[in-house]
């Protein structure tokens, strides 16, 4: 079985639930996956609005974790081609990071953003069905014990399999402001991932 974890904080509950599995033995780094598709789908829709395009057309690669300056759309490698002006891509990396935010503020804190983490849910386990039956080329983002950085979990485009995760995309080339995103996106993850693990030692 694949265990898709979305609950929330999932920079932190990830590495928790490999510890418990760890501890029990069954752990499996490629079937243990935390969704990070709810900042896909709103990176998509984001800048889908400013290009004018349907969202479905547009794909973000959106990388790091699920929580503030940890969530990273790498805008240069949007597709398709793109190119945005200083203040676009400062305005999208916002929104894209803030996007739970701006719902809670908009529900006036009565609530979250539950539609569209449901949508998100289903579009991922989806795509983690369809891998599991066989189909090939099932490439999705998603937060799983990783090699891409020097940290132990990371979310970046993977390809999924009958057996989990089958292979970690690379990064590809970042522009200057998103390698300075990165750096600071990684002090912050590495903060949480070590939050989680601590929490299972208590």
């Amino acid at each position: 079985a694949i265990v898709n974890l979305i609950s929330n904080p999932v920079n932190s509950t990830v590495p928790i639930a490999a510890e418990v599995f760890k501890r029990a033995g069954t752990y499996d780094p490629k079937k243990l996956l935390g969704v990070t598709m709810l900042d896909v789908v709103r990176a998509n829709t984001f800048v889908a609005e400013v290009l004018g395009l349907d969202p479905r057309d547009v794909d973000v690669p959106v990388v790091g974790g699920h929580a503030g300056i940890t969530i990273l759309p790498l805008l240069s490698q949007v597709k398709p081609p793109s190119s945005f002006t200083p203040k676009e891509i400062e305005y999208l990396t916002d929104r894209i990071q803030n996007g739970g935010t701006e719902v809670v503020e908009a529900k006036a804190g009565a609530g979250s953003a539950t539609l569209s983490m449901a949508y998100a849910a289903v579009k991922f386990a989806d795509a983690c069905l369809r891998a599991l039956k066989g189909e090939s080329g099932i490439i999705e983002c998603a937060y799983v014990a990783s090699q891409v950085t020097e940290l132990p979990f990371f979310a970046s485009k993977v390809r999924l399999g009958r057996d989990g995760v089958e292979e970690f995309l690379p990064l590809g080339p970042l522009s200057d402001y998103e390698r300075e995103s990165l750096e600071k996106a990684k002090k912050e993850l590495a903060t949480s991932v070590e939050k989680g693990i601590s929490f299972t030692r208590q």
